[in-house]
């Protein structure tokens, strides 16, 4: 089996290394990056299959590097690592394209099994075609007649979720399990931002069907 390529963006030398090896020794391939300009560059020459970032680098906001990555076609899974435990500090992390984070201090423990739960989730659906639309996990895109917009890994699975009920209400919390790692930490914004982002994609896409909101129940494609 193929080892997910991990790429780690972390300033502190001591807990990168100690990242670099614990990652190696799980399984991952990780490589280090000590500051945002190194990230965005090792990430074009060689896109990951999962980047960690803390949010706090020298140089740079992580969360302004994930909407950097974002914008340069890189859709791989997020995860955050920062000691903003506020909400405010979550949901702007999710709004630019994050998928998971985790608080300092934290265990080593927990940064594997949120990095193995991305890794299962990343590529594990197939092509799904459903009131006219088609999402396909090679590309992470959904598409339309000729067009097509990229997804991040979490928008991927919330609209695989949808699709594969086309017509029908998903309760809120089905779509937070589809969405994000088993114990994370997810608020009802976080869900209603990360709709309205599909939202905005999907009426870019001509033809695409609307999201619709069941008030007090969830969301349904209709």
């Amino acid at each position: 089996m193929t080892q997910p390529r991990v790429l780690i963006a972390e300033d502190d030398p001591e807990l990168g290394c100690v990242l670099q090896r614990g990652l190696a020794e799980e399984g991952f391939a990780p490589d280090l990056a000590a500051t945002g300009a190194e990230l965005l560059a090792r990430a074009d020459s060689d896109p990951p299959d999962l980047l960690v970032v803390d949010i706090g680098l020298p140089d740079a906001d992580g969360r302004d590097l994930c909407q950097a990555l974002r914008a340069r076609g890189i859709q791989a899974p997020v995860l955050f690592l920062t000691a903003r435990d506020a909400l405010p500090d979550r949901l702007s992390g999710f709004d630019a394209g994050g998928d998971d984070y985790v608080t300092k201090p934290f265990a080593f423990a927990e940064v594997v099994a949120r990095l193995q739960a991305l890794a299962r989730r990343t590529g594990a659906e197939g092509v799904i075609e459903a009131a006219g639309l088609r999402l396909d996990p090679i590309t992470h895109a959904v598409s339309c007649s000729s067009n097509s917009t990229p997804l991040t890994p979490t928008e991927f699975r919330l609209l695989a979720r949808l699709l594969a009920r086309s017509g029908e209400t998903v309760r809120r919390r089905d779509l937070i399990r589809a969405g994000w790692p088993h114990g994370a930490i997810v608020h009802e914004n976080t869900l209603d931002a990360y709709v309205a982002r599909l939202r905005r994609k999907l009426r870019a896409l001509e033809g695409a069907p609307p999201i619709t909101t069941v008030h007090g129940v969830g969301y349904a494609l209709q």
